[in-house]
C-alpha cells in the first residue's frame, strides 16, 4: 500500500512530493484495478493543480470582496471578517481517507454489509472544500448589551446574509451547488428559494458543538469548487479554539479503534487502506520530516510556508473587521 508518509523524508518540496505520490498511486491503482485509489489520485491531482496554478485565487478573492463591500454597506451595524484558506496537504489527505473509513463503518453498522462500490465512489466525489471562505459576524455590545438577545440578533443576521449571498455570488460568476438534502435547514429564517443549497449545522449542530452554515459554489472561470461558511464569532471560536477543534486525542483514537474493531481486518480493502493511511498520519512526528522549506521543533511548533502542516494554509489576503466605534454614545 502506498501512503503519503512514504514521501515525507526525501527533502523535496511539497509540490514534488504531491506529484510523486499522485503518480505512484495512480500506477498502483491501475495495476490492481483499485477504483477508489484512482479517485484518490484524481483528488490529489486537483490539489497539486491548485498549488501550482493558483493565479485564479486573486481574481476569485476580488469577486468575493464585492460581497464584503455589499455587507459593509447593508450591515453597517455589524462587525465581520472575511477569511480564506486552502486545506493543507496532511489535512486534505486525512479527511479524504476519513471519508472512506466513516462511510464504510456507518453503512456496515446500519446494514450489516459493506456499501456498494458505486455508493462509496459517489461519496468521495462529494469532496469539494479544498478552497473555503468564511464570513464571521459579530454584533457589537454597543448596540445590544444582553448576551442572549445579542446572540439571537447575530443568528437572525446570519440567515439574512445567507438569503442574499447565493444570488449575489452567482452574478459574480459562481454557481451554487444543491446540497441534496444533506443537513437541510429547518429554520424559518432561511428563505425557501435558497434552502436546498445550504447545509445547516446550526439546526443540526454536531455533538462537539460545531455550528455553521455551508454552501458550495462552482467557480466557472477557475473550474474549481469552493465552499462558503457563515458563522457568528461564538460559533467560530468553538470551531477553531473550542470544543469542536480540541476533541481530545485519546477520544479521537478511541473512535478510530472502535471503527477498526467493528470492521474486521481483511474484509474490506478500501477500509483497511484508508484506516492505515490515517493511522500513519496521526503517528507522524513532524520534527523528523524532511521537506524543503519545512521546519518543525515538534508537532506544535511549526514554521511552514508550503501547505504541509496539520492545520490550514491561509490564503494570502484577509479582509479586516469593520467596527462601528463612531456609533458608541
Amino acid at each position: 500500500m502506498i501512503s503519503l508518509n512514504d514521501y515525507l523524508y526525501s527533502g523535496d518540496t511539497v509540490l514534488k512530493i504531491l506529484k510523486k505520490y499522485t503518480r505512484d498511486l495512480q500506477i498502483s491503482a491501475e495495476k490492481h484495478q483499485n477504483e477508489v485509489d484512482l479517485i484518490h489520485s484524481r483528488f490529489l491531482k486537483r490539489t497539486s493543480d491548485l498549488l501550482e496554478h493558483n493565479d485564479f485565487l486573486t481574481a476569485q478573492s476580488q469577486k468575493i470582496r464585492e460581497f464584503y463591500k455589499y455587507m459593509a454597506k447593508e450591515y453597517a451595524h455589524l462587525s465581520f471578517t472575511f477569511k480564506g484558506r486552502i486545506k493543507s496537504l496532511i489535512r486534505a489527505e486525512t479527511k479524504f481517507n476519513g471519508y472512506i473509513v466513516e462511510f464504510i463503518y456507518d453503512y456496515y453498522i446500519e446494514h450489516g454489509v459493506y456499501p456498494p462500490l458505486e455508493e462509496l465512489i459517489k461519496k468521495l466525489e462529494g469532496f469539494r472544500d479544498l478552497i473555503a471562505y468564511r464570513i464571521v459576524i459579530s454584533m457589537p455590545k454597543c448596540h445590544i448589551r444582553d448576551d442572549g438577545e445579542r446572540e439571537k440578533e447575530e443568528i437572525r443576521n446570519l440567515y439574512a446574509i445567507a438569503n442574499v449571498m447565493k444570488d449575489f455570488l452567482e452574478k459574480q460568476g459562481f454557481r451554487a451547488e444543491p446540497a441534496f438534502g444533506v443537513k437541510e435547514s429547518a429554520s424559518p429564517l432561511l428563505n425557501d428559494s435558497v434552502r436546498p443549497y445550504y447545509r445547516d449545522y446550526i439546526c443540526h449542530a454536531k455533538p462537539d458543538g460545531y455550528r455553521s452554515l455551508h454552501i458550495t459554489f462552482f467557480d466557472d472561470s477557475a473550474k474549481f469548487y469552493m465552499e462558503m461558511q457563515l458563522r457568528t464569532k461564538e460559533m467560530d471560536d468553538i470551531a477553531e479554539i473550542g470544543s469542536a477543534n480540541h476533541l481530545g486525542y485519546e477520544k479521537r483514537q478511541q473512535i478510530e479503534r472502535n471503527r477498526r474493531d467493528a470492521v474486521p481486518e481483511g474484509e474490506n480493502i478500501y477500509f483497511d487502506e484508508a484506516y492505515e493511511r490515517i493511522r500513519k498520519l496521526q503517528e507522524l512526528e513532524l520534527a523528523k520530516v524532511d521537506v524543503n522549506m519545512f521546519s518543525a521543533a515538534d508537532n506544535s511548533l511549526i514554521n511552514d510556508g508550503c501547505g504541509l502542516y496539520r492545520g490550514r494554509l491561509i490564503l494570502p489576503y484577509e479582509h479586516l473587521s469593520r467596527f462601528q466605534n463612531d456609533l458608541i454614545d
